[in-house]
């Protein structure tokens, strides 16, 4: 009985952390290095993740500091940073990249809130996809001489389930939403 509820509640908790990934990528005008989470850089002809290939440590407050391993790869790491969506432009010495990161306008603020709480909605929208596909496949018990009671009880379960998760993922958006307006 539980086993069946189980699948569905490790479905909704990859769901919300799929959200908290991307609310770490927003960055809220402190410097963060989990904005470079998805750079990939250009690695002798491989697509491979910043992290990869250099080490990026946060000096002050508002500014990574990327130092890669090889400094051939400075104009690739560029190259990469500048193709992203992180809106930045890095600043090049000869031996380490630094992005400055600038104080966010009120306008930028709202906007990242409505990202926010858009990214929120759907993985809302994918919480309540995994309850309606699991009240689907326990209609289909019905047909295996599994009772009407035990199916109600499954159900509720994925209820409950459900409930917690859009709970939390409520309290997420509200979190990240105060983070990004707090100057």
């Amino acid at each position: 009985m539980k086993e069946r509820v189980k699948v569905f509640d490790e479905k909704m908790t990859k769901a919300y952390n799929h959200l908290l990934g991307e609310y770490q990528t927003i960055r809220a005008g402190r410097a963060n290095p989990h904005v470079l989470d998805k750079i990939k850089v250009d690695y002798y002809g491989t697509p491979t993740p910043l992290q990869q290939v250099g080490n990026i440590s946060v000096p002050e407050p508002r500014m990574l500091q990327i130092a890669p391993w090889e400094k051939s790869l400075i104009r690739a790491i560029e190259k990469a940073i500048m193709a992203s969506d992180v809106g930045i432009t890095p600043n090049n010495d000869g031996s380490v990249i630094r992005l400055v990161f600038p104080e966010l306008t009120e306008e930028r603020r709202k906007e990242l809130v409505k990202d926010v709480k858009k990214k929120g909605e759907e993985a809302k929208v994918a919480i309540r996809n995994i309850r309606r596909d699991a009240n689907d496949a326990f209609k289909k018990l019905a047909k295996e001489d599994v009772s009407e009671d035990e199916i109600k009880d499954l159900e509720s379960e994925v209820q409950k389930l459900t409930d917690k998760y859009i709970k939390d993922i409520e309290k997420a958006v509200d979190e990240k939403s105060k983070e990004i307006l707090t100057v």
